[in-house]
């Protein structure tokens, strides 16, 4: 099974990349091949609400998010992983969700005309590192990734989440969540329970 990874932070090797490369480890183990895409390369412009997908499930603006409609569709398994700006995704994360709402109309309007089947092995997962410590410091986050699985038509199959990491380098020294990153890619490929915070 293959895996999207959609990768939103833009910092190279830092923080998310080097908890998200980690939990990979245990979704390789698991018998999967992930691809990881950074958002931070492509040109994503942010929705423009012009109602364009409304009709035909397809977005007009053509730019690096296009061929990415493709990849979505035809995978069981996607990977969101951002870093905490602001209480929430970041923008590069942010602009690539809102783009899904093409998705969302494509599902909408198979419903309406009957061609649409149900996928209940669809999963998706959010990965996030944030350098505070706020009792609520990720509900935003979640909930925007959670309403982005459901325009792509995937069930919310849990988080990783990490407090504490700022500078680059700082994740490695959670060695105990890097451990339980691994178990948590196992069990996202496996279908199992992999919620962990």
């Amino acid at each position: 099974m293959d895996v999207l990874v959609f990768l939103g932070s833009p910092r190279k090797k830092g923080n998310t990349e080097v908890l998200t490369r980690t939990l990979l480890e245990g979704v390789s183990h698991a018998g999967s091949t992930p691809e990881i895409i950074r958002l931070n390369d492509l040109k994503i412009a942010p929705c423009i609400s012009c109602g364009g997908c409304d009709k035909t499930g397809k977005c007009v603006v053509e730019d690096d998010m296009t061929p990415l409609y493709k990849k979505i569709i035809a995978t069981n398994r996607i990977i969101i992983a951002s870093p905490i700006y602001f209480y929430g995704v970041t923008a590069q994360t942010k602009a690539f969700i809102d783009r899904t709402q093409a998705l969302w109309n494509r599902k909408r309007l198979q419903k309406i005309s009957g061609e649409w089947k149900e996928n209940p092995a669809r999963r998706g997962f959010f990965i996030s590192v944030a350098a505070t410590k706020g009792a609520r410091i990720f509900e935003g986050a979640i909930l925007t990734v959670k309403y982005a699985y459901d325009a792509m038509d995937m069930a919310y199959g849990g988080e990783f989440l990490v407090t504490g990491p700022d500078k680059r380098g700082d994740m490695a020294k959670y060695e105990e969540k890097l451990v339980k990153a691994r178990a948590a890619g196992e069990n996202f490929i496996r279908g199992l329970d992999a919620h962990v915070d």
